[in-house]
């Protein structure tokens, strides 16, 4: 969550220096999210995610500096710097691939499960999606889909109460995302979003429940996002003391760190130490990105089909 929180803070300060391309979408306030799922995942397990990917490619176990490198649009990214902030992907840790498409993860989550199911493996697949994404016509074909086969898929809504800049409120007919699983006939559970432990324990379940056969799970985590849209975002539509407010009352980092302190599992020098060394991996990332060279112009198009006759 540390090396989440201070990477995702890290680029909202080189983009806004100009250092970086594209839009940047930032995962500030929902760590406990991913990390909370991805524990409970293993490398031949899948993810899908969304614009706002950066914090599922860490908690999925993808390195930092190729992560940074492919935001920076460097050869040594992860896509050899042609997708940028909404597209990095790592096949063999199980991530899919951030997507620059609203809602445009859950086929292939359902994809991946179908095939885990078909090849009669343990593997699960997991997609996450946000409270806006909800309300496109793929979520309820990949819910309906999924539970029809009972294909070992999870969808967790991070239900950050934004969509851009439109409030659920005014979009979204009901109070819960979760209460939509009723008409799929699968279980809808809402967590804590800013509470990793409650986070754990809620996908630990829906994860054994998919690899044993049970099929789907609907998971809301609910939490806020602390950030605009976008870096650089004016956030128009609400007010700066609302923000800090819901943020001050409950920050997922500072909620973690209350509980393993009151629990004494961590003490504050292990904490400080946590975050020395996350700043130490973050800092060696952006001055290796700033370093490597851009991808040449002959490989535009490489990687974008299969050569004639390979199989």
């Amino acid at each position: 969550m540390v090396q989440i929180r201070l990477f995702e803070e890290k680029i909202g300060e080189l983009f806004l220096a100009g250092e970086i391309p594209g839009f940047v979408h930032l995962y500030v306030g929902e760590e406990a999210i991913a990390v909370g799922v991805c524990a409970n995942l293993g490398d031949r397990d899948c993810i899908t995610s969304t614009h706002r990917g950066h914090g599922h490619c860490i908690a999925k176990g993808a390195e930092i500096e190729p992560m940074m490198a492919e935001i920076f649009g460097k050869q040594t990214g992860y896509c050899k710097g042609k997708g940028g902030s909404m597209h990095i992907a790592d096949f063999s840790i199980g991530m899919l691939g951030a997507n620059g498409v609203v809602g445009g993860g859950y086929t292939l989550a359902v994809g991946a499960a179908l095939a885990a199911k078909l090849r009669k493996t343990d593997q699960v697949a997991v997609c996450f999606f946000g409270d806006g994404a909800s309300n496109r016509g793929t979520f309820h074909e990949a819910l309906n889909m999924a539970s029809v086969w009972k294909l070992p898929a999870i969808f967790v809504c991070e239900m950050n109460e934004w969509a851009s800049t439109t409030p659920y409120r005014t979009t979204t007919s009901v109070q819960d995302i979760s209460v939509r699983a009723v008409g799929y006939g699968i279980p809808g559970v809402i967590v804590d979003g800013n509470d990793v432990f409650a986070v754990y324990e809620a996908s630990k379940l829906a994860i054994e429940r998919a690899r044993s056969g049970g099929g789907p799970t609907l998971i809301e985590a609910k939490t806020y996002r602390i950030k605009g849209h976008y870096v650089g975002d004016p956030e128009m539509y609400r007010t700066k003391a609302e923000v800090q407010e819901r943020f001050e009352k409950n920050d997922p980092l500072k909620n973690f760190a209350t509980a393993v302190t009151q629990k004494m599992w961590l003490n504050a020098r292990e904490l400080d130490t946590i975050k020395t060394e996350a700043e130490r991996i973050v800092a060696r990332a952006v001055e290796d990105a700033r370093s490597a060279p851009y991808p040449e112009e002959k490989q535009l198009f490489a990687d974008f089909y299969i050569e004639d006759g390979v199989k």
